[in-house]
């Protein structure tokens, strides 16, 4: 009798499974469908790709730029980008103020864009480091803006057009998707340009992006006044970090953070001075990841829904060892394709995930978790600069991609010994602040 029970329980699981699925697929198409409808929603999408293709023609290829055209060492290299990467977090905090309060998102997006064309433009000319130190502190620093003020744009584009509370997530998802899917285009291109015109060219192309996106910023986005939020009591969450569970992944998304900065930088000289490779090669490496991205982003956000964020984080710090460790040895441009694949997997779930994961540690105070996980990724940056330039210049550029293997081995092994107890589920339920 209990094994026909057990057998009809289980046949209505799987038919109420199949049903859930065909449930899922038809929402998924609604929802997409609606979320496009949204008022300035597309044109947002268009900038947040102009915005993710003038990025992806710059960022990989910075550790070239500093260290082989202006002649940098490994280490100065690493203290220029900590010391433009702290002033730049200190601007695009105050800019980020203005923004919730005194001006409009549209009037701060026409500032921010306007100095990232003066940074670039400069760059195509500057070679003295302190200049560029000046440059990349101050005019980059207010142009770091870009994407988190369109990405607040369109948060609140999705907010005005009353799209349910529990829709939200997806449209994000959606939105920052587009993102990545302008880095499969970027790199590539950028490696074109840079073997025809030298790094003058590039800077004076990706410049010329930003007037594109100047345009655009101007002729399709609306002056929307900023609303006055309440005046909140400040959170204080001393006591919360240190509890072993939450300073745990705290520590170890640092770690995380910081082997993904130190990737950046050290890929194109990996590829170029101990590969043998090419702009193109590097072009090549970086725009293999978005590609998969894409459907990982989504296979993953959907399996969010259904286990534990946890056990999909600890999975995809997993993949980033295995990543790393298979690094290390390979002798050919060629061969890091193969291996992006699984960059994409790891980087889709540690970044993809991440905020909602950080998010369940503190449901009632969702700013305040998100807060936290930004502070992680800006606090591994900034390690990851310096180390990078320490690391290279004295021991090598395969012995960066070690420490990478090793940083992430120890922020799995992190995860893995440091588990959520019954205290915890216990107190989350309570206000943090303290």
């Amino acid at each position: 009798m209990q094994k026909s029970v057990c057998f009809t329980d289980s046949f209505f699981c799987v038919f109420n499974d199949k049903q859930s699925r065909r449930d899922t697929d038809m929402n998924f198409i609604d929802q997409t469908s609606k979320i496009l409808k949204i008022p300035e929603y597309k044109s947002l999408i268009l900038l947040n790709i102009l915005f993710g293709i003038s990025a992806s023609f710059i960022f990989p290829y910075n550790s070239m730029f500093g260290i082989d055209e202006v002649g940098m060492s490994n280490m100065s290299f690493g203290i220029f980008m900590t010391i433009s990467a702290i002033v730049g977090i200190f601007i695009s905090t105050y800019i980020g103020k203005l923004s919730d309060g005194r001006y409009t998102r549209k009037s701060i997006l026409i500032v921010v864009t306007i100095s990232a064309f003066i940074a670039y433009v400069l760059y195509a000319y500057i070679r003295d480091y302190f200049l560029l130190l000046f440059v990349a502190s101050f005019f980059i620093g207010i142009a770091s803006s870009g994407f988190p003020q369109v990405f607040a744009y369109a948060r609140e584009a999705v907010g005005r057009a009353n799209l349910p509370s529990k829709e939200m997530p997806y449209a994000m998802n959606l939105f920052r998707m587009f993102f990545a899917l302008s880095w499969t285009v970027g790199p590539a291109l950028a490696a074109f340009v840079l073997l025809r015109y030298d790094f003058t060219g590039l800077f004076l192309v990706a410049a010329a992006g930003y007037l594109i996106i100047l345009f655009f910023v101007i002729k399709f986005l609306k002056h929307h006044n900023p609303k006055a939020s309440k005046p909140k009591e400040p959170v204080n969450l001393r006591k919360f970090i240190v509890r072993p569970y939450i300073f745990a992944n705290l520590f170890a998304f640092i770690l995380i953070a910081s082997a993904n900065s130190i990737n950046m930088m050290n890929m194109p000289q990996f590829i170029t001075k101990v590969l043998h490779g090419t702009e193109t090669h590097v072009g090549l490496a970086f725009s293999i990841p978005p590609i998969f991205e894409i459907p990982f982003m989504l296979g993953f956000g959907l399996l969010a829904a259904r286990i534990d964020s946890s056990v999909l984080i600890k999975l995809g710090v997993f993949i980033a060892t295995i990543y790393f460790s298979i690094l290390m040895f390979v002798d050919a441009p060629w061969q890091i394709y193969v291996i992006q694949i699984l960059s994409a997997a790891y980087i889709s779930i540690t970044n993809g995930i991440a905020i909602s994961y950080f998010q369940d540690f503190i449901p009632d105070e969702p700013g305040t978790a998100t807060t936290l996980y930004m502070n992680t990724s800006k606090i591994g940056s900034t390690i990851g600069f310096l180390l990078f330039g320490a690391v290279s210049q004295y021991y090598g550029y395969r012995e960066v991609v070690i420490l990478c293997m090793i940083f992430m081995a120890v922020a799995f092994l992190v995860l893995l010994l440091f588990r959520k107890d019954k205290s915890f589920v216990f107190h989350r339920r309570k206000r943090v602040s303290v």
